[in-house]
């Protein structure tokens, strides 16, 4: 244990400079550094450690001609990630190492003290570590002492601070909103917090602040964004997480195009001034032609492989695998002509997989002399076959891949091969972007478990103007006022323009299934806020972790977050959740009836 004393002694002090501060030009200064023993190489005669800290590495060596021998003997008694304080001089290093900005100099300490002792690491605090992913995430503290995590980190706030800056530019205002609000039947389930002071009641945690920030327009305050916490109590897939941060933002007194044309200027603001990359265009697509031509609403732009619909030359040709399905798609995949058997039997076996559920694949090598030798001769001539490359767009050396089945389920298996095609081919340069607005999404979307149409952003999505007479005769063709941004074939945004009056919001409640004692109940601050002279507004969300992790040339979001949960939920540093004391439960009036088994 430390003393009083010698802790006051330490804190005049810590340090003069950072690990990754000192130059050539330093040479001869007496400094004081502190940071983890990242190494250390004993020869005997000589020793050397490499001291780290969030700025870099600096050497420090210590040898028997120039060093006192308390220092040698102090030093041999050091192990990795020892917190330890040197004070010595800047010397030029004879074998230099241009590796690291520090690889002109060392140190040549006149004192070592160590700050604190450590126990060896579970695994390598190294930048190619032995350490999988859950020892990882238990000792995640240690984790961030790595290069990659710290430096995903770090750039996380520098996103985070761009945006900050592009906004304010813009005159937006940050305000924040509540995290303890109602919980609403829309959407995910929500997580629901007791409340001590009114037993049998529950807050809930915010999946957006999306209310919040439209009686904000209300207010007058005509342009707000909150770097924010969300919740959403979903079961959990590969790379999601129960609490997420949004750039959630909102505009009064705007139509469509002036929301998109301020957000593609804040991606370009960031890839310019993050990536140096200028970005000439932001495509705009329907999501029925998303759907169409790439069988997702995020479609990944950075290469072609558009799905052809052949149901009109494919069909009719006593196939009845082609004959008896709803729809038929064929892609072009590029110099794939000369795949193997055993290839090709590799995709018809990956698209078998649960995870796609296809029947089957069909393929067609478009050969290099012109040529065609389909798994279907038996069926389709040569004159069939060029047909299909006409409509895939294949060219000699290609390879053509059709699938067949119902026209929702067979899009998405197409997806599916057409995503696994490109990352093959290695299409997907993580360096390359490629944004696209995904527009007119449809209002409502049919839930088979409750017979009923859901909102397929949130209720308060306003429809088109022109498509706001099917809404009593066909609901499901009404589009809404909805955009996605999408970026390398991941959603990193997505928002609409909102309903502003009383009434569109009470006929939207009303298709929603919700009788107007319902909606009152759960929204009448709403309504009740719109007669009261609502603008016209509107807005968008971004994900920011994903926004970091796609602008850092990754699509896993764990590495840039501080303190993730893993694909259960939980987070294993801490051991949450847990059980709670049953005094506490006994505060909240809450009895658990668990079942064992």
């Amino acid at each position: 244990m430390i003393s009083l004393n010698l802790q006051q002694k330490f804190t005049k002090m810590y340090r003069s400079h950072t690990n990754g501060e000192l130059r050539i030009a330093h040479k001869g200064q007496e400094v004081v550094l502190s940071g983890w023993v990242q190494k250390i190489r004993n020869k005997g005669f000589m020793i050397w450690i490499d001291l780290r800290d969030r700025y870099g590495i600096t050497q420090i060596i210590i040898d028997e001609d120039r060093c006192d021998k308390a220092i040698i003997d102090q030093a041999k008694d050091l192990g990795r990630e020892f917190v330890i304080q040197v004070t010595g001089e800047v010397i030029e290093r004879v074998a230099k190492n241009n590796k690291i900005p520090t690889g002109d100099i060392e140190i040549l300490p006149s004192k070592i003290t160590v700050l604190n002792a450590s126990v060896t690491p579970p695994f390598t605090i190294e930048d190619k570590t032995d350490g999988g992913e859950d020892i990882r995430m238990k000792y995640r503290y240690l984790d961030i002492r790595r290069n990659p995590v710290k430096n995903n980190l770090i750039f996380r706030h520098k996103v985070a601070m761009e945006v900050r800056k592009y906004l304010s530019d813009q005159e937006f205002i940050e305000i924040e909103t509540p995290y303890l609000i109602k919980s609403t039947p829309e959407g995910a389930r929500d997580f629901v917090v007791p409340s001590r002071m009114n037993q049998g009641q529950f807050y809930a945690l915010p999946q957006s602040p999306q209310t919040f920030k439209q009686l904000l327009m209300i207010g007058g305050m005509d342009k707000y964004f909150q770097i924010v916490k969300c919740f959403r109590d979903e079961d959990l897939r590969a790379d999601r997480q129960p609490e997420f941060t949004q750039i959630d933002c909102e505009m009064a007194f705007v139509d469509q195009d002036d929301i998109l044309n301020v957000f593609e200027g804040m991606t370009r603001h960031l890839l310019k001034t993050l990536k140096n990359v200028d970005v000439a265009e932001f495509p705009r697509m329907t999501y029925a032609d998303a759907m169409k031509k790439y069988g997702n609403d995020k479609p990944d732009i950075r290469f072609g492989m558009e799905f052809a619909e052949i149901n009109d030359i494919a069909q009719g040709k006593d196939f009845g695998v082609f004959d008896s399905q709803e729809m038929v798609i064929g892609i072009a995949v590029p110099g794939c002509s000369e795949y193997s058997r055993k290839q090709t039997d590799k995709l018809i076996k990956w698209v078998k997989r649960p995870q796609v559920g296809a029947s089957g694949l069909i393929f067609a090598k478009y050969l290099a002399d012109g040529t065609f030798k389909s798994s279907v001769d038996k069926f389709f001539n040569q004159d069939d076959l060029q047909k299909w490359a006409d409509a895939t767009g294949a060219k000699p050396g290609d390879l053509i891949l059709v699938m067949c089945g119902d026209t929702d389920k067979v899009r998405s298996q197409m997806s599916a091969l057409r995503m696994e095609m490109a990352e093959t081919l290695g299409l997907r340069n993580p360096k390359e972007f490629a944004p696209l607005w995904v527009v007119d999404f449809p209002l409502l979307e049919w839930d088979e478990d409750s017979k009923r149409y859901h909102a397929m952003h949130h209720p308060f999505t306003s429809p088109k103007p022109e498509d706001m007479h099917l809404l009593d005769t066909d609901p499901g063709k009404v589009r809404a006022n909805a955009y996605d941004l999408v970026l390398n074939g991941n959603e990193i945004g997505g928002g609409s323009i909102r309903i502003f009056d009383k009434d569109t919001q009470a006929l939207m409640f009303d298709h929603l299934g919700f009788t107007p004692e319902d909606a009152q109940e759960q929204f009448g601050f709403l309504m009740n806020a719109f007669t009261y002279g609502a603008p016209p507004h509107g807005g968008l969300a971004f994900g920011l972790d994903r926004l970091v992790a796609i602008l850092g040339g990754q699509e896993t979001i764990r590495d840039f977050i501080a303190f993730p949960k893993n694909n259960s939920g939980r987070d294993v540093m801490i051991d949450a959740p847990s059980a709670i004391a049953g005094d506490q439960l006994d505060e909240l009036a809450l009895k658990l009836n668990l079942k064992t088994t």
